[in-house]
C-alpha cells in the first residue's frame, strides 16, 4: 500500500510538516506537463501574399508613401526577425513550387506559369513541405492561390494538405467572367475549389470578380477556423495562408473599398495589413503565440501589370524578370524565445530554403533521393550565427539562367526589363556590385570579373547535379519515375 504521507527528515534530525504524496504527485505532473510544452511541436503559419512589392510596406518604406500604413504587419516585423535580401523565384508558380519543395522550380517542369493542360503544374513524385510535415503528425491545410496544378491528382489534398479551399490557377482569370466575346464554350472560367485528402476536389463556384473582391476575407476565416479548431484537438498544425492580393486586379474587398481615400491600391493594402492582423490575434487568442512559427512572405516581386502598379522601393524591375525587383521580396518570421526580436539581416536567403529550415525547426524529414537545393538556416534564424547559410542562389526565369547572385555580386547572362520583353543574351555578362549600384545600372557595371570565378562553381555544381538527377521536363504526366541508371550515378 502507497502512503499517503511520510516524513521529510531535515539535517538537523528534527521532523518537518508532512508533506503529502498527493502534493508530491501534482508537482512530478506539473513539471511533466512543463517538459511536453517545451517539446512539443511548434505550429506553423505561413502567410504568402501574392506580387507584393519590396517597397509596399512600411517597415520596408512603403506604408504611409503608397498611401496606407501597414502597422500589424510592421509590428510583426519588429516581433521577429526581417530580411532585406530575401529571394524567390520571379514567377507565382516557381516560387510556390521551390517553397514547398524546398528545390529549384526547373527541376520539377514547374519553371513558368502553366498553360492549363492535363499534365501542367507540381509531379506527385515531387515531396512536399507539406507531405512531410503531415507524416510528422501535423494538421495540414492551404487556403488561397495554389498554381501547381488544376486538375485532379494535383491539387493541394494530393500533395500532403489534409484539407483546401481556393483557386487553382490565377486571379487575373477572374477578369474573363463579363469582358467582351467572353463565353465558357471558349475556355472554362476558373472555379473556387475545396478538397480533404483522400477525396476528389469540388467545385463550389465560378471565380469572378465579384468572388476576388472578397476571396482573401473568406481565406482568412478559413485559416483562423482552422487554427481554432486544431489548437482545440491538441494537434500541430500547418496552415499556408495563400492570399490572393495583391495581385491583378487590384480590387478591394467592399468593406475597404475608399477607406484610404488613396486609390484601390492602397486601400488593398489596408486590407492585407488587416487580414494579416485577424490571424495573429487568433494566434494570441489561443494562447499559443510562443509555440507557433509566424511566416509572412511574397511570392515574387512587384506587380507590373497597369494601372495595377506595384513598386519595389529601392530595386530595379518587376516580376518575370532576374532585376532585384524581381526576385527580392519582404520577409519576416516571427518564433518567440527562439527568434530574436528586432533583428534585421542583409544575408541572402532564398524561397528554397524554407523547407529545410522548417524540417529542422519542426523535426519533419527532408527526402534524401533527389538534389535539395535549400539549405537549413536555423542556425542563422535563431541568432546562433550571424551568416546566412548560403552564399548565393542561381536565378531562373521560365527555363534559362538567367542571373546568379553571389554575396553583393550579381551576373546577368541576358538582358530583360520586363515580362513584356523578349530576353535578349549578352555577348558578355553585367557585372554589378549591388552595394555600389543597386540599381543595376549599366552604365555602373563593376569590372570585377574575378567574381565569375565562384559563380561558375555554383553553376558547375548544378549541373553535375542535373547529370545524376534529370530535370523533370515540363508537362511530364503522372506518375513520373526519375531514371534508375541516371540516379545510380556516383
Amino acid at each position: 500500500m502507497v502512503p499517503t504521507s511520510f516524513p521529510i527528515i531535515l539535517p538537523s534530525g528534527r521532523k518537518s510538516r508532512v508533506l503529502s504524496a498527493s502534493a508530491l504527485l501534482i508537482c512530478a505532473l506539473l513539471c511533466t506537463a512543463t517538459a511536453v510544452r517545451a517539446e512539443a511541436k511548434p505550429n506553423v503559419l505561413l502567410i504568402l501574399v501574392d506580387n507584393l512589392g519590396y517597397g509596399e510596406l512600411g517597415a520596408y518604406g512603403g506604408g504611409v508613401t503608397r498611401g496606407a500604413p501597414t502597422p500589424r504587419i510592421d509590428k510583426l516585423a519588429g516581433e521577429g526577425m526581417r530580411l532585406t535580401n530575401m529571394n524567390m523565384e520571379p514567377q507565382c508558380t516557381p516560387s510556390r513550387s521551390g517553397i514547398l519543395t524546398g528545390r529549384y522550380a526547373i527541376r520539377s517542369g514547374t519553371y513558368s506559369v502553366p498553360i492549363a493542360s492535363a499534365a501542367e503544374g507540381l509531379p506527385q513524385w515531387e515531396v512536399t513541405m507539406a507531405e512531410a510535415l503531415s507524416d510528422k503528425g501535423y494538421a495540414t491545410a492551404l487556403y488561397g492561390k495554389w498554381h501547381l496544378g488544376s486538375q485532379q491528382g494535383r491539387l493541394p489534398n494530393d500533395q500532403g494538405f489534409d484539407e483546401w479551399y481556393g483557386i487553382p490557377r490565377t486571379t487575373n482569370e477572374a477578369m474573363w467572367i463579363g469582358s467582351n466575346d467572353y463565353t465558357p464554350e471558349q475556355r472554362r472560367p476558373e472555379y473556387i475549389m475545396a478538397g480533404r485528402k483522400g477525396e476528389k476536389s469540388a467545385e463550389l463556384k465560378v471565380y469572378d470578380m465579384e468572388q476576388r473582391r472578397v476571396m482573401d476575407a473568406e481565406l482568412t476565416r478559413r485559416t483562423m477556423a482552422f487554427m481554432e479548431r486544431e489548437v482545440k484537438d491538441g494537434k500541430p498544425f500547418f496552415a499556408f495562408a495563400s492570399l490572393t492580393q495583391p495581385h491583378f486586379p487590384t480590387v478591394p474587398n467592399p468593406r475597404f473599398a475608399g477607406k484610404t481615400g488613396h486609390g484601390d491600391w492602397a486601400d488593398v493594402l489596408a486590407e492585407i495589413d488587416f487580414n494579416v492582423g485577424q490571424m495573429l490575434d487568433t494566434v494570441d487568442r489561443l494562447g499559443i503565440r510562443d509555440n507557433t512559427i509566424v511566416i509572412f512572405a511574397s511570392d515574387n516581386g512587384a506587380e507590373h501589370v497597369k494601372p495595377w502598379d506595384g513598386w519595389a522601393g529601392p530595386w530595379r524591375g518587376a516580376y518575370f524578370t532576374a532585376w532585384e525587383g524581381g526576385i527580392r521580396v519582404p520577409f519576416m518570421v516571427r518564433w518567440p524565445g527562439r527568434i530574436p526580436a528586432g533583428r534585421v539581416s542583409d544575408e541572402i536567403v532564398h524561397g528554397v530554403d524554407l523547407f529545410p529550415t522548417l524540417a529542422r525547426m519542426t523535426g519533419a524529414r527532408l527526402p534524401d533521393d533527389r538534389p535539395i537545393d535549400g539549405v537549413d538556416q536555423a542556425g542563422f534564424l535563431e541568432g546562433k550565427t550571424e551568416k546566412s547559410a548560403r552564399e548565393g542562389i542561381l536565378i531562373w526565369v521560365d527555363n534559362r539562367l538567367q542571373a546568379i547572385k553571389w554575396h553583393n555580386y550579381k551576373v546577368h547572362f541576358y538582358q530583360q526589363e520586363n515580362m513584356e520583353t523578349p530576353a535578349i543574351k549578352l555577348q558578355l555578362p553585367f557585372v554589378f556590385d549591388l552595394y555600389t549600384n543597386p540599381r543595376e545600372d549599366e552604365q555602373k557595371r563593376a569590372f570585377s570579373s574575378w567574381v565569375l570565378g565562384p559563380m561558375l562553381k555554383m553553376m558547375g555544381a548544378f549541373e553535375a547535379s542535373v547529370k545524376k538527377y534529370p530535370l523533370i521536363p515540363m508537362g511530364t504526366p503522372d506518375p513520373y519515375q526519375p531514371p534508375v541508371a541516371a540516379a545510380r550515378q556516383p
